[in-house]
């Protein structure tokens, strides 16, 4: 396992005074902080540096966070990035999720909490499963390296999370997997997640892969207990 202090987060936010906070918790914790003040000179330092993980602002001088987020997307299917915004409504956090985000943390937060979701990515990044580098769903071919998912022609991209919990159903094929394991293994020991945000993702990915997300016939509930995959 690589120490934290061989990992570099990239923050792009125009605020100093968030960035230097954030500078200092995670130096603290033996990571290594490159940042941006501009949305366009973070796509160029996340080219140069090549972050384990990127915290973007969703409101920049420059342009949003929805098309630095693409940008990103872009050039790294695969580096998670968390987004920061002021912003709590559902229909932004949506469209930071289609933008390519894999997680979104709304202001004011707190440090504990980032922390404990940067670690997560960390472990995560770290565990390489023994599963295929695609799969197919029904009608649908999902490829996890590329975090795609393409049905009757048209191709979507997926959040992190999407990814890892269906990577999990996929290794654990027709078992029922628990909640807790879900929440242990895809958001870390430190999770600050719940049973409802698995949920969430489920929903997410039913409407991916399945011809009526409300009548399932893949992912499957597993009543008191978790999700399986048949």
């Amino acid at each position: 396992m690589q120490p934290a202090s061989k990992r570099t987060i990239l923050v792009i936010d125009d605020e100093v005074h968030i960035v230097l906070g954030i500078r200092d918790a995670l130096e603290f914790e033996g990571f290594r902080v490159v940042s941006a003040h501009l949305g366009l000179e973070g796509v160029e330092v996340a080219k140069r540096e090549k972050p384990d993980a990127i915290l973007l602002d969703l409101m920049l001088p420059d342009t949003n966070g929805y098309q630095v987020c693409a940008l990103l997307r872009a050039f790294d299917r695969r580096v998670p990035i968390l987004m920061i915004t002021a912003r709590s409504q559902e229909v932004d956090k949506l469209r930071g999720f289609e933008a390519g985000a894999d997680d979104y943390v709304t202001k004011p937060f707190s440090v504990n909490e980032l922390i404990a979701r940067l670690r997560a990515i960390v472990r995560r990044s770290e565990w390489q499963p023994q599963s295929p580098d695609s799969t197919v769903v029904g009608e649908a071919t999902v490829s996890f390296g590329a975090q795609t998912c393409r049905r009757d022609g048209v191709e979507e991209q997926l959040s992190f999370y999407e990814v890892e919990v269906l990577r999990l159903l996929v290794e654990k094929q027709g078992q029922p997997v628990a909640r807790d394991d879900i929440l242990h293994r895809v958001w870390g020991l430190e999770n600050v997640a719940t049973n409802r945000t698995v949920d969430n993702v489920v929903v997410k990915l039913r409407k991916r892969v399945e011809r009526v997300p409300d009548k399932p016939v893949h992912i499957l509930t597993v009543y008191g207990v978790g999700y399986k995959l048949v």
